[in-house]
């Protein structure tokens, strides 16, 4: 009967019918619970419980561990979470059986379950509510006598009381609007308690003293630390009641002071905001103005370390945000360059070379068969050399005359020798991270281009040898059915070529590949943040997103290079007889203009964006999921801002674990620690509502 009783709320005759149809709706919610969150409720019950006289229990201990959150709990110590167990703890054996575990985590489902446990916590005498001595009591219990002292007798809180039987009582619905209102009654009456000469002010160290008690657990050590600063907004190094209410009006609504801050720091340009950015975000994200300049002040204040006046980024919101924010170690250590971070900078870059040469060349054998090096080649002034109309009639000669494996002749020289792409990502890489503010994690415009077009300039060390031999390989094959000559290998062509014919060519495949990544790698970043929203509020990018952005950004940058791509072509290809010969860079420009006309210059565009927007796509694709799958062992992790808003779902249990506490952790930062209420058995019923005589 008594397990029945904590499932089955009682229904009293002098109860109004809302409180039927809310016994009702509780009875619906419990048998209603879901198959898969009763087997996640045993696994949770089997790995932390006991086996005592042939039976599996939760002591306190093991009850703690079973739905505290995982992770620093220096704020929400676990004798505060150990408040729950007396009301788990139905029999009151010290003990929690699997009938009374499957209970609690049906009552943490309730929406007011916070509310729900404080009054259980409470109604001691099982009663159904709670009358004037039995809060004075526990109340005075559990925040200790050294604590600020609060007056029961205060008009505010008759306010709130009604009377049964000549006898002062609250029912349910009068606890929850004390409970919420209580915190401002004891931050009045601590502030009239300290002001000793009533003129308004109190020392910062007494305003310490009455925010560690109330919002303690609400706050980092950085902050707390700091509380005694908030005397220097004003003349007179003394804290007046107004800023007290400020304060605590920025940690009451703290939910929402977060996320206007990640919504506004995310669409700013440089990833920071100011007081007047905060408030004008604030007024046009809500009906009503939701904050004071003062609240503001307050905000920047502690945020900026004393200078409120700077621009922030999130992080440096993190200390006010996060109670269990701690300050890194290279905030207070000098940065020096050292022998070790010389090679551990070699080390990651190495890392991220061979990823990267890994990633190119996945990308480059995936579209190698549409690499139209031939057809960029053609030379519609020579006799008889016009041999292919067009792509398509490219791609089916090359079929027809030199089958499948025509389609990848000089594949080899781009997957021995190191590939090009390694080092394009490897030294954008390590341009970006050098140039990025490490707190916004953005990178100014002029940045961008500069590390795009810096990996461009890089590869031709290695892209000009590669693709003058693969052009020459190309090419030969068509050439070879037409007149009749034996194809020539790779070693051949670099023998007859030798190393300063390797780079024949070179000034136009720097005109093409400069411009290209600095087209290339800005637009790839902005698409996937401004785009596909990669980092808002979390999110990661899928399969799908990261290659669409890789693959849309190369669209404009192989397009407009294709005139230096067909320069670059036409001077590494050896010319025949009855050919054009070009001179140097501008010299094929113009005869290339002047004989062949301006179109010319965009011959094999169309072929080139089909080869290099996918091909960029997938090397892309392949970089950033092995980055995910093989990260670099010893490289630091990104500074984040994670709090309650940002849990993982799988937590979400543990959470209103966590939240169950928050009203009566309102009471006093310590409310737990301190002597325990009375030992009497704790009532899991529905609280009766009584009316006012």
């Amino acid at each position: 009967m008594g397990i029945l009783s904590t499932v089955f709320p009682v229904v009293h005759c002098d109860s109004d019918s809302s409180l039927a149809a809310s016994a009702i709706k509780s009875v619906r919610t419990a048998v209603s619970v879901p198959e898969t969150e009763l087997r996640r409720w045993r696994r949770i019950f089997d790995v932390n419980s006991k086996i005592i006289n042939g039976e599996r229990y939760l002591d306190p201990d093991s009850f703690v561990n079973a739905i505290a959150p995982t992770g620093d709990l220096s704020k929400i110590g676990k004798a505060q979470f150990a408040i729950l167990f007396k009301v788990a703890d139905s029999s009151k054996r010290g003990l929690v059986s699997w009938e009374d575990f499957i209970v609690f985590e049906t009552l943490l489902k309730r929406p007011d379950a916070d509310y729900w446990m404080a009054f259980q916590f409470f109604d001691v005498d099982n009663s159904g509510y709670i009358d004037f001595d039995e809060f004075k009591n526990v109340m005075s219990a559990n925040i200790g006598s050294d604590a600020i002292p609060f007056d029961f007798d205060c008009d505010w809180v008759k306010l709130y009381l009604g009377k049964k039987n000549g006898a002062h009582v609250l029912g349910y619905n009068e606890f929850t609007q004390l409970m919420k209102g209580l915190q401002g009654e004891r931050l009045r009456q601590a502030f009239k308690y300290l002001d000793k000469d009533q003129d308004g002010f109190i020392r910062p160290d007494e305003f310490k003293r009455i925010i560690l008690e109330i919002a303690g657990h609400k706050l980092s050590d950085a902050v707390i630390d700091r509380l005694p600063t908030l005397c220097t907004l004003s003349p007179g190094q003394r804290i007046s009641y107004s800023e007290v209410i400020a304060f605590h009006n920025v940690i009451r609504e703290m939910d929402m002071v977060e996320r206007i801050i990640r919504e506004a720091t995310a669409l700013s340009k440089d990833g920071r905001i100011n007081q007047s950015d905060f408030l004008d975000y604030a007024s046009s994200s809500s009906r009503y103005s939701l904050f004071t300049p003062m609240e503001a002040s307050i905000i920047f204040h502690f945020a900026g370390r004393g200078n409120g006046d700077q621009r922030l980024a999130l992080l440096d919101f993190a200390q006010l945000l996060d109670p269990r924010w701690v300050a890194p170690y290279d905030a207070v250590e000098a940065k020096k360059p050292t022998a070790t971070s010389t090679l551990h900078a070699i080390a990651h870059s190495a890392y991220s070379f061979i990823q990267g040469g890994f990633a190119g060349a996945v990308g480059a054998t995936i579209v190698y068969p549409i690499d139209m090096g031939e057809m960029q080649n053609q030379r519609s002034t020579v006799v008889g050399q016009v041999l292919y109309k067009n792509s398509i009639d490219c791609a089916r000669k090359i079929l027809v005359n030199e089958g499948f494996f025509g389609f990848y002749r000089g594949l080899g020289p781009q997957l021995i020798v190191p590939p090009e792409k390694a080092i394009k990502l490897t030294v954008n890489d390590l341009i970006r991270s050098r140039a990025m503010d490490p707190e916004t994690g953005r990178i100014k415009l002029g940045w961008e281009l500069v590390a795009g077009g810096t990996a461009g300039g890089c590869q031709v060390i290695f892209t000009n040898p590669l693709e003058i031999v693969k052009i020459r390989l190309q090419v030969q094959g068509e050439a070879a059915k037409a007149e009749g000559a034996v194809p020539r290998g790779a070693m051949h062509i670099i023998r007859q070529l030798g190393l300063v014919g390797l780079y024949k060519g070179a000034s136009a495949c720097l005109l093409r590949d400069i411009p290209f990544s600095a087209i290339y790698f800005p637009a790839y970043g902005h698409l996937k943040s401004d785009v596909f929203k990669e980092g808002y509020n979390g999110k990661q990018l899928s399969f799908i997103e990261t290659l669409a952005a890789a693959g849309i950004a190369g669209m404009p940058a192989a397009y407009f290079t294709t005139p230096a791509d067909v320069v670059k072509t036409r001077l590494q290809v050896e010319a025949r007889k009855g050919q054009t010969h070009y001179k140097g860079l501008r010299d094929a420009f113009v005869k290339i203009y002047h004989e062949e006309g301006f179109r010319a210059l965009f011959k094999g565009g169309p072929a080139r964006v089909l080869r290099s927007s996918p091909q960029f796509g997938f090397t892309l694709l392949a970089y950033e999921q092995l980055k995910k799958l093989f990260p670099y062992p010893w490289d630091d992790k990104p500074r984040r801002v994670e709090t309650a808003l940002t849990s993982r779902p799988d937590e979400i249990s543990k959470i209103r674990a966590r939240n169950a506490l928050k009203i009566l952790l309102d009471v006093h930062g310590d409310f737990g620690r301190r002597a325990a209420a009375s030992g009497n058995k704790l009532s899991l019923i529905s609280p009766k509502l009584y009316s006012k005589d």
